[in-house]
C-alpha cells in the first residue's frame, strides 16, 4: 500500500475497494453490513484489525462488529464486542484527534484523551523507530455520517501491515471506503426498518381480522361492567352498548340502559365530576343509581376510541364495583377522626371543624352584609364545600352524609356559605356592649356566636385508681352519652383525651351558652351505675368563644383557662408543684 509511486499497486487497491464495496451493498441485514465493513477495511485497505462502533438510539456507541487478519492468542479486538462508550467521551476523543480530512488520527502520546468508558484494545506491536512508524497505541478513526449529517458510527482501524502511519493514498482510500460504508449502513437500517414495518403491518392485519370477535368476547364476558357511549350526533352521551355485568350491577335490563346515559344515572352531587371525566378520558369514583332507588359506588375508567382520520369515535367505559372498598374507606376515615372508646369526634376532628368554621380575618364593625361575607378569605386555606363550610385540600368532595356510612356530620348553622364567626358582646353594668379581647382594631360584636365549652371531669382519677380502668372507661362512655343527649342537634361533642371533653355550639348567645353549661353539668352529676356500683363524677366547665381571626390553639386555650378559673374558684386541684395539671390529661 505504501509503494504509492507504483500505479499498478494503486490499481490493485481500487479493484479490491470495488469488490469490498460491492460486498457492502450485497449484505442482507444490518449485522451483515457491519461485518462487511470491518472485513473490507482489513482485506481491502491493508490493516490487520478493524472495529465499528455504532450509535445506539440513546446516543451512546456500542462496538457492533470487529475483524482482524489473524486471531490473536489473547482474544484480540473481539473482546470489545458489545462494549459501550458514551457519546460525550467519543465526541471529546474525535475533537482532540488530528484531522486528516474526514479521518481522525490519535497519536500514542495523546492517549490521555481516551476516556475510560471508550472500548479500546492495544496489541503487541513493535515500538516505532522512525517518526512515521506505527505505534501500537496509535489510533485511526473514520467517523461515518448520514446524508443529514448525523453520526452513524465510527470505523476504527489498527496495525497497518506496512508498519507505517498511512500515507495520503491510504487515507484517501479509507475516506472513500468510510463514505460508502456510511451509505451502506444507512441503507441497511432503512431496509431493517422497512422489514420491521412490513412485519408489524402483517401482524396488525392479522390482529384486525380477529379484533372484532376478541373485542366482542372481552366486552360481553368481562366480569366488570362495560359500556360504549356515543360522542357525536343526536345520540351524544347515550349508551349504545352495555354488557351483562353492568346490567347486573345496576339491576337494570339491557334495553333500559341503552335508552339512558351515565348523566341520567349519576348522583346529582357527582354530575360535575362525571362531565370532567368524560371530557378528559380519565378515571373517577362516583355513584350511579340502581333500580331499587339506591346508589352504587363505582369506578369509571374512560378510554376514547379514535379513528385515525375522523378523530374520536366513541367512549369505552369500564365500570368497576367499589362499594365494599368505599365502605371500608369511610369506616377508616371515621376511625381516624373519632375516639375509639366513646365514638365521639377526637381532637384532630375537633380542630378540623373549627378550622372549617373560622377564617383568618376578623370581621370589622359594619362589615356584616352579604358582600363582605362573600369577600372574606377562605378559612385557614380550606376550600369551601357543601358539607362543613370548607374542605381540606385534596379531600374527597363526595364523602359527606350522602354516602350513608356515617362520616362526620356538619357543624350545624353557618356551615354552608361562610359567614363570619363573631364573639357575642358582653354587657357591662351600664348596659353597654363590650368585649375587651376583641374590641381593639374595630372588630365587630354580635348577639350570637360559636361557643366552645371545655369540660373536665372531677373525681375521675379516683374512680380509675379505686375500681380500675375498665370502670373508668365505662364512666367515660356514659359521660359521652349524656353530653350528646344534652346538646342541640348540630352541636359537636368531642373528646380530647383522658377525661376532657369539648362542646361546640354555633349560633347561640351568652345566656344560651350559660344555659347549655348548666344542662351539661346537670347531665353529668347524677350517679351512674357501673358494674353494679353507683359512681359519681363532677365536672368543671369553661365557656369560651371562637371568632374569625383567632387561631385554633387560641380558641381552645381560652376555653381551657376559663375552665380552670372555675376549678380554682371552687377550690379544686389545679396544678402540681411544677405547674402541671394534676388530673389525667390527653395523651
Amino acid at each position: 500500500m505504501e509503494a504509492e509511486s507504483e500505479p499498478y499497486v494503486r490499481l490493485a487497491t481500487l479493484r479490491t475497494l470495488h469488490r469490498v464495496v460491492a460486498d457492502l451493498n450485497a449484505a442482507r441485514s444490518l449485522a451483515g453490513t457491519l461485518q462487511a465493513v470491518v472485513e473490507g477495511a482489513v482485506h481491502g485497505l491493508g490493516f490487520d484489525a478493524a472495529a465499528v462502533s455504532l450509535v445506539r438510539p440513546d446516543g451512546d456507541l456500542v462496538v457492533a462488529a470487529v475483524w482482524e487478519l489473524e486471531e490473536s492468542p489473547m482474544g484480540g479486538p473481539s473482546v470489545l464486542l458489545g462494549q459501550v462508550g458514551s457519546r460525550e467521551s467519543w465526541d471529546r476523543l474525535l475533537g482532540v484527534s488530528d484531522h486528516w480530512g474526514t479521518l481522525r488520527f490519535l497519536p500514542y502520546d495523546r492517549g490521555w484523551a481516551v476516556a475510560s468508558d471508550i472500548p479500546r484494545w492495544i496489541g503487541d506491536g513493535p515500538l516505532p523507530v522512525y517518526a512515521n512508524d506505527w505505534h501500537p497505541a496509535d489510533g485511526l478513526l473514520a467517523p461515518m455520517y448520514s446524508a443529514g449529517g448525523d453520526l452513524l458510527g465510527v470505523l476504527s482501524v489498527d496495525r497497518p501491515r506496512s508498519g507505517k502511519r498511512p500515507g495520503a493514498w491510504t487515507r484517501e482510500a479509507l475516506e472513500m471506503f468510510s463514505l460508502q460504508a456510511s451509505i451502506a449502513i444507512g441503507n441497511a437500517r432503512l431496509r431493517a426498518e422497512m422489514q420491521r414495518a412490513l412485519a408489524r403491518l402483517e401482524k396488525e392485519q392479522q390482529a384486525l381480522r380477529a379484533s372484532e370477535e376478541s373485542f366482542r368476547q372481552a366486552f360481553e364476558y368481562a366480569p366488570s361492567g362495560m359500556a360504549i357511549t356515543e360522542l357525536h350526533g343526536a345520540g351524544r352521551g347515550q349508551l349504545t352498548r352495555v354488557n351483562d355485568a353492568l346490567c347486573r350491577l345496576l339491576g337494570r335490563p339491557r334495553a333500559v340502559l341503552r335508552q339512558q346515559s351515565f348523566a341520567d344515572l349519576v348522583h346529582p352531587e357527582d354530575r360535575a365530576l362525571l362531565e370532567r371525566t368524560s371530557a378528559e378520558s380519565g378515571r373517577a369514583e362516583l355513584r350511579l343509581s340502581r333500580r331499587d332507588g339506591g346508589y352504587q359506588w363505582v369506578c369509571l375508567r374512560n378510554s376514547i376510541v379514535a379513528d385515525a382520520a375522523e378523530g374520536p369515535s366513541f367512549l369505552l367505559t369500564h365500570v368497576e364495583d367499589i362499594e365494599d372498598r368505599k365502605r371500608h374507606e369511610f369506616q377508616l376515615a371515621h376511625r381516624a377522626s373519632h375516639d375509639a372508646l366513646t365514638g365521639l369526634p377526637n381532637g384532630a376532628e375537633l380542630k378540623a371543624r373549627l378550622a372549617r368554621r373560622l377564617c383568618p380575618q376578623p370581621q370589622l364593625v359594619g362589615a356584616a352584609g352579604p358582600a363582605e361575607a362573600a369577600a372574606c378569605p377562605q378559612p385557614y386555606g380550606y376550600p369551601v364545600d357543601s358539607y362543613g363550610g370548607h374542605r381540606t385540600e385534596g379531600a374527597d368532595p363526595y364523602s359527606g352524609p350522602a354516602h350513608g356510612y356515617g362520616l362526620p356530620e356538619a357543624l350545624g348553622p353557618g356551615f354552608g356559605e361562610h359567614v363570619h364567626a363573631v364573639v357575642p358582646a358582653e354587657y357591662g353594668p351600664g348596659g353597654d356592649a363590650w368585649s375587651a379581647p376583641f374590641r381593639s382594631g374595630g372588630a365587630a360584636t354580635a348577639d350570637k356566636g360559636l361557643a366552645v365549652l371545655f369540660c373536665d371531669l372531677d373525681g375521675f382519677k379516683s374512680i380509675n385508681d379505686r375500681f380500675g380502668h375498665n370502670a373508668g372507661d365505662a364512666v367515660l362512655v356514659e359521660v359521652a352519652r349524656r353530653l350528646s343527649q344534652a346538646v342541640r342537634d348540630g352541636d359537636t361533642v368531642a373528646r380530647l383525651g383522658g377525661d376532657e371533653f369539648v362542646v361546640l355550639a354555633d349560633g347561640i348567645g351568652r345566656e344560651e351558652a350559660k344555659d347549655l353549661a348548666h344542662r351539661l353539668r346537670g347531665a353529668i352529676i347524677p350517679p351512674m351505675r357501673i358494674g353494679g356500683r353507683a359512681m359519681r363524677v363532677g365536672v368543671s366547665l369553661g365557656v369560651g368563644w371562637a371568632g374569625c381571626g383567632m387561631s385554633i390553639e387560641e380558641v381552645l386555650h381560652t376555653a381551657d383557662e376559663r375552665m380552670y378559673d372555675e376549678k380554682r374558684a371552687r377550690g379544686g386541684a389545679v396544678r402540681g408543684a411544677r405547674g402541671e395539671r394534676s388530673h389525667r390529661r390527653a395523651g
